[in-house]
């Protein structure tokens, strides 16, 4: 199995952090976002990965090289010319994925105590496209899921948007908020019609008109979004300070 890191983000709600490095560089404690993500995935048993890079690139590398990619096998794809977003990202990183086996993908700056092998097996069982792992939690856009967890379209809250998958009645459907990790079928490649610099959330939208993608209920206790400003400010302060 191989995963792929999303740490090409500019880091701009960070703006305090992120001047002079990538978030991806950022630290808790002792160590980087980068390298708890890698530690994580490779306690897990994944031994290859890509990380996708633009702010700051080469720091982001030269960190790798210091510490030997922390015993894994570590591939850059490398957006430094253009930043892709989540869609085009993982799109340019595809033949850098490229097998049988599902790939799991990792927001840089998502801590959290879910259990990898859980969303790898309810992957395996519900034979989806992808796999999104999502919560309850408070934001202003949401996944929407039909009773089977199957996913049935997105919403903003904040400017009233709704996508629909297809007829159900948004009435009838579950907002859930995304976790940060998910899990794709190496055959979604064939599937991505978008080019250039487009979200993964547009993917999966128009891939669940026709294609299973499924969510996965995160109940882990913790979970938090880093890159926000005062959540990285708890972090630091759960986690040992600077």
């Amino acid at each position: 199995m191989k995963a792929l890191i999303f740490a090409a983000g500019v880091g701009s709600r960070l703006a305090s952090e992120t001047h002079n490095k990538p978030k991806a560089l950022v630290k808790i404690g002792s160590k980087t976002l980068l390298q708890i993500v890698i530690e994580k995935l490779a306690a897990f048993g994944i031994s290859e990965m890509v990380v996708n890079v633009h702010h700051y690139p080469n720091k982001i590398i030269r960190f790798l090289e210091q510490h030997n990619n922390f015993g894994v096998h570590i591939t850059i794809s490398d957006e430094r010319k253009k930043l892709l977003e989540t869609g085009g990202g993982l799109k340019k990183a595809a033949p850098l994925l490229a097998g049988n086996e599902p790939i799991l993908i990792h927001n840089v700056d998502i801590l959290h105590d879910i259990n990898f092998q859980h969303i790898v097996d309810f992957h395996t069982r519900s034979k989806s496209l992808a796999t999104i792992a999502v919560r309850k939690r408070e934001t202003q856009r949401y996944f929407l899921f039909n009773e089977e967890m199957e996913l049935a379209g997105w919403k903003n809250k904040q400017t009233g948007e709704v996508k629909l998958c297809d007829k159900n009645d948004k009435n009838t459907l579950t907002e859930l908020a995304f976790s940060g990790v998910h899990i794709i079928d190496p055959s979604i490649f064939k599937y991505i019609s978008q080019t250039g610099k487009f979200s993964i959330v547009d993917v999966y939208l128009q891939l669940a008109k026709t294609h299973k993608i499924s969510g996965f209920y995160d109940t882990s206790e913790l979970w938090m979004d880093v890159g926000k400003p005062d959540q990285l400010t708890k972090a630091i302060q759960l986690f040992g300070g600077k």
